[in-house]
Parts: C-alpha cells; sequence; structure tokens
C-alpha cells in the first residue's frame, strides 16, 4: 500500500512507466527521491525487501506491482527464524547478510546528515470514510491532533514528557496564517511542555497538493493533513517498556537456548557482548531521557539517580557471566 500511494501521487503506473504529459514539460523531479530511473525510463523503487521467510516478499513479486520492483531488490531466504534471535542473527540470517550489504550501498547516498534519535512521528487526521462526509478539520483541529496519543505511531503519553524539537509538514488546503495561529496556540498550553534549555522553535512545510488515499483504503480522502516529527522525552516511556521486558528474558533465562544458534549466542552473552549493546545502553538512554525532564534542577539527585542506573546494569553484567546474581 506504501509504494501504491506513491505511485498515484507521482502519476506512475503499475509498472514504472510514466505517461508522457508527467514527464515533457513538466519540471517537477519530487519522485526522484523516492524512485530511481533506469535507462530505459522505468522508475523502480528505492527499496530493498528482505525477508528470510519468502511468503511475505512473494506477495510483492505476484502483486499488481509485480512490474515495479527490480528483482534485484527482492530478497529471501528459504525459510524462517521462527522467532529466534540466535537463530536468525548466527546462522540463517548471516548467510544472506553480504548480499544484503551490497545491495544497499548501490541506494544509499553517502553524504553525511544529521543524526535524529528516535523521533516520535504523528499524523492527523486519522478518520474514516463515513466520518469525512460530515466533518473537515481545520487547520488549529489537525495540529491539536498531533499532540495526542492516539495519532502517534509509537505508545507513549506527550503529557508526561518535555518536547525539544518538532518540525511539522501540512498538505492540502493550508495558508501559513492559520498554521502560524495554530502553532501559537500549542505553545500557550499548559499540557504540552518544552525544554527550558532549548527554544521552542518549530519548523514547518506547506504542500499544497491535497492527500492522495490509496482507493479501497481505510483512511478517507481529506481536504489537509499534517504529518509531525518531534524529538520528546516521552519517548523514555517505550524504551522503559522494552527495558523491562528485557529484564523478563534474562530472570527466566530466555535468551540462554540451546541449539538453533543458541550456543553461539550464550557465548557471547557470557562476554557481555550483546550486554553492552542492548541492555546498558538501553538503560542509559531511558535515564537520560527521563533526566532531561525530572532532574533538570536538582543535580545531587541526577547522582544518585545514574548511580542507581549503574548498579542496576551491574547486577545484569553479574547475572550474564556468573548466571546467579538477580537483578
Amino acid at each position: 500500500a506504501c509504494w501504491e500511494l506513491y505511485c498515484l501521487e507521482h502519476g506512475i503506473q503499475p509498472d514504472g512507466q510514466m505517461p508522457s504529459d508527467k514527464t515533457i514539460g513538466g519540471g517537477d523531479d519530487s519522485f526522484n527521491t523516492f524512485f530511481s530511473e533506469t535507462g530505459a525510463g522505468k522508475h523502480v523503487p528505492r527499496a530493498v525487501f528482505v525477508d528470510l521467510e519468502p511468503t511475505v516478499v512473494d506477495e510483492v513479486r505476484t502483486g499488481t506491482y509485480r512490474q515495479l520492483f527490480h528483482p534485484e531488490q527482492l530478497i529471501t531466504g528459504k525459510e524462517d527464524a521462527a522467532n529466534n534471535y540466535a537463530r536468525g542473527h548466527y546462522t540463517i540470517g548471516k548467510e544472506i547478510v553480504d548480499l544484503v550489504l551490497d545491495r544497499i550501498r548501490k541506494l544509499t547516498n553517502l553524504v553525511p546528515y544529521p543524526r535524529i534519535h528516535f523521533p516520535l512521528v504523528t499524523y492527523a487526521p486519522v478518520i474514516s470514510a463515513e466520518k469525512a462526509y460530515h466533518e473537515q478539520l481545520s487547520v488549529a483541529e489537525i495540529t491539536n491532533a498531533c499532540f495526542e496519543p492516539a495519532n502517534q505511531m509509537v505508545k507513549c503519553d506527550p503529557r508526561h514528557g518535555k518536547y525539544m524539537a518538532c518540525c511539522m509538514l501540512y498538505r492540502g488546503d493550508v495558508v501559513p496564517k492559520d498554521v502560524n495561529a495554530a502553532i501559537a496556540t500549542i505553545k500557550t498550553k499548559r499540557t504540552i511542555q518544552f525544554v527550558d534549555w532549548c527554544p521552542t522553535g518549530f519548523k514547518v512545510g506547506i504542500n499544497y497538493q491535497p492527500p492522495t488515499v490509496v482507493p479501497g483504503g481505510d483512511l478517507a480522502k481529506v481536504q489537509r493533513a499534517v504529518c509531525m516529527l518531534s524529538n520528546t522525552t516521552a519517548i523514555a516511556e517505550a524504551w522503559a517498556r522494552l527495558d523491562h521486558k528485557f529484564d523478563l528474558m534474562y530472570l527466566s533465562r530466555g535468551g540462554k537456548r540451546e541449539g538453533r544458534g543458541g550456543d553461539h549466542c550464550k557465548a557471547h552473552l557470557r562476554y557481555g557482548c550483546s550486554l553492552n549493546l542492548t541492555g546498558l545502553h538501553l538503560s542509559s538512554l531511558i535515564h537520560t531521557r527521563q533526566s532531561y525532564t525530572r532532574f533538570t534542577s536538582h543535580s545531587n539527585m541526577t547522582i544518585f539517580f545514574y548511580h542507581q542506573s549503574f548498579c542496576k546494569c551491574f547486577k545484569i553484567c553479574l547475572y550474564v557471566v556468573c548466571g546467579t546474581v538477580n537483578v
């Protein structure tokens, strides 16, 4: 559905061809962000599909848009990893790593760019076709909806954190005057907080082309929409849930399975390699994010907080190496 939507927005046919009225004198080359043009004039998605289990990618190979994708960019194995990390990382997954990296190197742009750590994506309005017949949301309403948990792509409550940056892209019937008024209203709300050490600036973009929808899809065609990328400390809730599951897995010795790559995984875990990249890093991430919100003015509390974090990670390390210390 994603690439079908891109084709509809840029006027590209299912076989990758673009009608002559779109290419001659159009002057719009924005599709080059998502598609690359071959010598034969065909437009191929800049994407690589990888799955150890072939049936999912086979749906792309046999679907309506099968002629759109290059066969070399559809990479599959012969069997899946059965939700076993060690099996996918050390055995069957390792067999196709070189092939995947070779394909990715041909598609990626090596120009450096600023790193975005864990952006929170929000989209509004998310309404059905039935509701769209009775209501058309204003710019202020869709802007307010971006700060509601129901419209976020990550499960966390932004009211429990503080925003550090926001980037909003509007599409459709939108004018700068309405956008500025909506953002000014957002800044006055007490439930939406920004950190005091960072300017509360919004980056805003407006695309006057109305949003496109996939025929027969669940989303309704609307006059205007907005997509927001934000950097907020509330994302720590998602990492905290993952950290909790990490603790449960180690308490139940879930990562120490014999066979199917488990012996390799066990050896690496005992040396702490995977630990340093998961538990220790996650704990540091979560506590760093939370410290921005809760301990910015209490340095002594911050030191105690990080001390507790270090003790917990040290216990996890002892548990992995010795198998006797509970977290």
